[in-house]
């Protein structure tokens, strides 16, 4: 099953055996690259994957989170729940805020405003779950993560 899985998406998807891919089959294998690479077809409109995708994938990098909150998602529907969950809610959650910023008036050139917003709205410094002030990394880890995976 998981050997059709990878052979259809990459025959379907040339653009995804990339630097993104490649970088969270290093960090959480070949099976979970496929579930990454799923929740991007899945949840990020084609014409965007490009530019999205590597934002999720360092996304996964930053967050670094342990079985269940891979991605730092926790929304009740994703905390907790498998791979594949966090890996669709963070892609989901990337394309939807992406949406928002251009009808916004962002831009689509800047991607490091784009990055700020993220930010400020999903990962805001002095949040009530951040004690320890690990918030304040999240936009630099992000940043350079993306540099790297584009």
């Amino acid at each position: 099953m998981i050997k059709a899985l990878a052979t259809l998406l990459v025959l379907s998807t040339p653009a995804m055996a990339d630097k993104a891919h490649d970088a969270i089959e290093r960090k959480d294998g070949a099976s979970k690259a496929l579930l990454y690479d799923d929740a991007i077809q899945v949840n990020i409109r084609p014409n965007m994957r490009a530019k999205l995708a590597p934002i999720v994938a360092a996304i996964r990098y930053a967050e670094n989170g342990r079985a269940g909150r891979e991605y730092g998602i926790l929304h009740p529907k994703a905390k907790g729940k498998c791979y594949r969950t966090q890996a669709a809610w963070c892609a989901a959650t990337v394309q939807k805020h992406w949406d928002r910023y251009i009808k916004a008036g962002g831009k689509a050139s800047d991607t490091n405003a784009f990055l700020v917003s993220l930010a400020k709205r999903y990962c805001p410094v002095g949040a009530g779950n951040d004690p320890t002030g690990l918030n304040k990394h999240w936009l630099k880890n992000v940043s350079n993560f993306r540099r790297k995976f584009k």
